[in-house]
């Protein structure tokens, strides 16, 4: 599929270039140029000239100017469309740091290339039919990419997973559409009219996709900004120390004064599949000292919005107590965690025995480490439970705009549901929701006029993609 390039966007004509790698100090750096007149703008910098394309050659850059050596480089061509743009692309493969790649670029421009917008290249992609809309986002979801989980997910949806998944419900609903016109146009033809318990089958078939596509959204949307897990409990019971050992580091201060966590600190892991923002909070327990006390609102208010609560305490005996005051404070699964459990049991309350009110408690230490290998397979088996298995290799939401275009096509077609079903409309009027439906659909892979899509989806890449 290639859309037609807007008229106000900046390009189509033009030859861009811009660095392709993080700027600073790096063993290479990539510099790509793509456009109409790449391989002219290209061969008035590079030595030799012209390249076999595909073949990564050693060349010199010389400033077309003064003709002084920029750089001793691998340049590779791309002939379009035969290239990730489409059109005729150069790829250069330059020393790193700021000086050179920066040196090459405004060389380029002064032969004759434009700088590139962000996002440009994987537009001009869309616009010359390498990829839809929706793999085009997972280009920059890719690069955003934070746990191996949200890699995994737009892989798939940039392999084309997601975009295959609307093509079909768009082809199933073109059917619905199809048997409406022939109901319409043909009603007296020999085969009859068409069954209504047809036309609702076929509708109800794409309607029970959507609604699966949807459920997707709430975990995808998960994955992206990361489970939050509020480690909680009273003062100097180990939380710190808890925190430091689960991300490996030390990244909280730890004393046996209590009170010494006064505001939430938050830090990411992965556990297994799951993206983690684990936040280590004051000690829950009634104080005077207002900054203290200010710190305690704040560990309530990240407990409000867990997925996930770790209850620690350093007494068996007072889990409990624990665990149920932290439970009126939030709807996330709780594991109550004893921790310090390297000390002496008669110091840990019995730390070894379980007596017949006590919950299901995870031994750990954060000095020997024992316990937390336990603590995360725990962890990782109530989010899975609580929140589902993290669809990495099915198509999935991933994106707000995903997840609007698919609940107005649900919405569309439950409206021609309905008064299918309620005979309240003629076929030929409640076939416009269906008309609708397909509209959304559309939208969402980019198979119509998107302008204004495009310019909110290609702002937030970085330049040179």
């Amino acid at each position: 599929m290639t859309i037609t390039l807007p008229q106000s966007a900046p390009g189509g004509e033009d030859t861009i270039v811009a660095l392709s790698t993080a700027p600073g100090r790096s063993a290479i750096a990539v510099v790509r140029l793509s456009g109409p007149t790449a391989f002219a703008v290209a061969g008035r910098v590079v030595t030799p000239w012209p390249l076999s394309p595909r073949q990564s050659t050693l060349c010199q850059a010389r400033d077309p100017e003064d003709h002084s050596v920029v750089d001793r480089l691998i340049v590779t061509t791309f002939a379009g469309p035969r290239s990730y743009t489409g059109e005729d692309t150069v790829e250069f493969s330059t020393h790193g740091g700021y000086a050179v790649p920066e040196a090459l670029v405004r060389t380029l421009l002064s032969a004759g290339a434009r700088q590139a917008l962000p996002g440009e290249f994987t537009k001009r992609a869309l616009l010359n039919g390498k990829l839809d809309l929706v793999q085009a986002e997972a280009v920059g979801d890719l690069i955003d990419a934070s746990s191996d989980s949200m890699r995994r997910l737009v892989l798939h949806q940039l392999d084309g997973g997601l975009s295959r998944q609307i093509e079909e419900l768009r082809s199933q609903l073109l059917h619905v559409e199809a048997l409406l016109a022939y109901d319409i146009d043909f009603p007296e033809e020999d085969s009859g009219p068409v069954s209504r318990t047809h036309v609702s089958t076929a509708a109800s078939a794409v309607s029970a996709t959507l609604d699966a596509l949807l459920r997707t959204a709430p975990l995808t949307e998960l994955v992206r900004e990361g489970a939050v897990v509020v480690i909680a409990g009273r003062p100097n019971v180990g939380k710190s120390s808890l925190f430091n050992a689960l991300l490996g580091e030390t990244r909280a201060i730890v004393t046996d004064v209590p009170g010494t966590t006064r505001d939430a600190i938050e830090a990411r892991v992965n556990l297994g599949n799951w993206p983690v923002r684990i936040v280590d909070t004051a000690g829950l327990r009634a104080t005077d000292e207002i900054v203290e006390r200010l710190g305690i609102e704040v560990s309530q208010r990240y407990l409000e919005h867990a997925h996930a609560v770790l209850v620690c305490d350093d007494e068996m005996s007072r889990i409990r107590a624990s665990t149920d005051a932290v439970a009126a404070l939030t709807a996330a699964p709780i594991i109550p965690v004893l921790t310090k459990s390297d000390r002496e049991p008669n110091l840990n309350g019995h730390a070894g025995s379980k007596g017949p009110d006590t919950p299901d408690v995870v031994h750990v230490s954060a000095h020997t480490r024992a316990g937390l290998a336990t603590l995360t397979s725990r962890l990782r088996t109530v989010l899975d439970e609580r929140y589902g298995v993290i669809p990495v290799a099915r198509p999935a939401l991933t994106r707000v705009r995903h997840r609007i275009a698919i609940q107005q096509a649900q919405f569309e077609l439950r409206e021609f549901q309905r008064h299918w079903d309620e005979t309240t409309l003629p076929a030929s009027v409640a076939a416009v929701h269906v008309r609708a439906a397909v509209g959304a659909l559309d939208e969402l892979i980019g198979a119509v006029d998107v302008d204004d899509v495009l310019g909110r989806v290609f702002a937030t890449f970085c330049v040179g993609k």
